[in-house]
């Protein structure tokens, strides 16, 4: 495809990720724009699949969609006006990204429309791999090293740590659409009951239980950076860095997380840009 052809295709991405993902856009804005766009043409058709998952309609329309997506996938490369999968094709060109992690990314949004539950730890760190460690892997295909099975594996828990990350966040918005990603036995041991207004000590102990263990998730996937050169360890940084931001405010008001959405802000965010740079420098 031309460099004039895909313009429109990867400025449409650019623009989806921009409204839509801002904490990671706060970070791939430090990468190349090459890298940028081809970021954005990674995080659009993923926004894709989650909203198919996440959007109207009723459980075999919605897996209809998500066999649709994997028809698309799969059929990249083809004549087609989709400016996702034209932007997808072109990032595909130019870097070895490993596309059939987006295999495991519709498996997980399939999950999320069947309705699973996970009543042990370990099964919703499976589905964390599938929707947020698939994305890690993903990445690596344009931050490099593409194929290192050390950066693979550190990619994917950094993945592991921020799909952590974002459950806690959204706890009381995914009980609302009758989602409980919370490990079943976790709930248990705390005498946690999401659905019946669970007692404000029990919900602030189990939610800084997970917290916790999101850190160890952190400590692992930060060991990534090394790996990266300068603009994506910077980018890497900055993202994973704004989430442990928001990990450690949900962590000061847990409670608060099944009566609003805790953000970060502003100043925060930058503050952690500024780090991200300082670090990728030495």
């Amino acid at each position: 495809m031309s460099g004039v052809a895909v313009v429109a295709p990867y400025e449409h991405c650019e623009a989806v990720t921009r409204a839509n993902a801002r904490n990671f856009y706060y970070g791939i804005r430090l990468l190349p724009t090459p890298r940028r766009s081809a970021m954005c043409a990674i995080y659009s058709f993923a926004r894709r699949v989650d909203d198919i998952a996440d959007g109207p309609g009723g459980t075999e329309e919605k897996l209809a969609g998500l066999r649709a997506a994997s028809d698309d996938l799969h059929g990249l490369g083809q004549p087609t006006d989709d400016r996702v999968m034209l932007a997808l094709a072109d990032a595909a060109e130019r870097f070895p990204i490993p596309l059939d992690a987006f295999d495991d990314l519709i498996e997980g949004a399939r999950m999320d429309v069947v309705g699973a539950r996970y009543e042990r730890y370990g099964d919703l760190i499976t589905y964390c791999r599938r929707v947020a460690g698939s994305i890690g892997r993903l990445s690596l295909g344009v931050f490099g090293p593409a194929g290192d099975a050390d950066a693979d594996r550190r990619a994917d828990d950094l993945g592991v740590a921020m799909q952590l990350t974002n459950i806690l966040r959204d706890v009381g918005e995914d009980l609302a659409a009758g989602r409980v990603y919370l490990p079943g036995e976790d709930l248990a041991a705390f005498g946690c009951d999401l659905t019946a207004a669970p007692a404000p000590d029990a919900l602030a102990g189990l939610i800084r239980f997970e917290a916790a263990r999101a850190h160890g998730w952190f400590t692992v996937g930060r060991r990534l950076l090394p790996l990266l050169d300068r603009p994506s360890a910077a980018c890497v940084a900055t993202i994973a860095g704004t989430y442990e931001q928001l990990l450690r405010r949900i962590e000061r008001q847990p409670q608060a997380v099944v009566r609003e959405r805790v953000r970060v802000p502003a100043w925060s965010k930058a503050w952690v840009v500024a780090r991200a740079l300082v670090g990728s420098r030495t």
